[in-house]
């Protein structure tokens, strides 16, 4: 049986040293989480953020075209298959939720990271790197989307910290166990 050692930060800012083995089930090495606030900081960050976007692709909130005109896009611009554009709109909007409470936020992070790639190979890398501030381009560029991707990868590492569904969980399994 091999053992992976994890450290994380504690609450009083010092490393704390929790170990997880093979065995484990995959739920627990799924939920395993920081004490700290920084999964907090950036799953809140990441979901409350990505959580109007799939709004307005799923729901038409926000201004947003909902989800015939959505899939149409996907679909017939982008070329994307059906299942996969409904994938990417529900992910949009279930992996906020799940972000935002913190449920699965490992898979829900990278779920994201996910899309914010397909999002930049298929429609903004043309733009270049910066937003379109001023209107002057044709589209908009991935500098937001390589941020997204950078909370995405602290919340696959680190987890999604104090205050989430996967704190919780992880410390009753953890509690169970001993």
């Amino acid at each position: 049986m091999s053992a992976t050692a994890h450290t994380f930060p504690s609450s009083g800012g010092a490393l704390a040293r929790e170990t997880t083995t093979q065995s484990e089930s995959p739920i627990n090495r799924m939920v395993a989480t920081s004490a700290s606030y920084g999964g907090t900081v950036a799953r809140l960050t990441l979901g409350l953020v990505m959580l109007p976007h799939g709004a307005a692709h799923a729901l038409g909130w926000f201004g947003g075209a909902g989800w015939s005109a959505t899939m149409d896009t996907f679909t017939n611009k982008l070329h994307i298959p059906g299942p996969l554009a409904a994938i990417a709109i529900l992910w949009e909007l279930i992996g906020s939720l799940a972000l935002i409470v913190g449920a699965f936020s490992r898979l829900a992070a990278l779920g994201i990271l996910a899309l914010m790639v397909g999002a930049i190979a298929l429609v903004h890398l043309p733009n270049g790197f910066f937003m379109n501030w001023f209107g002057q381009k044709t589209g908009e560029g991935f500098e937001y989307h390589i941020l997204a991707i950078g909370l995405a990868l602290v919340v696959i590492v680190v987890g999604g910290g104090r205050g989430s569904i996967d704190y919780s969980l992880w410390n009753r399994l953890r509690s169970a166990k001993r």
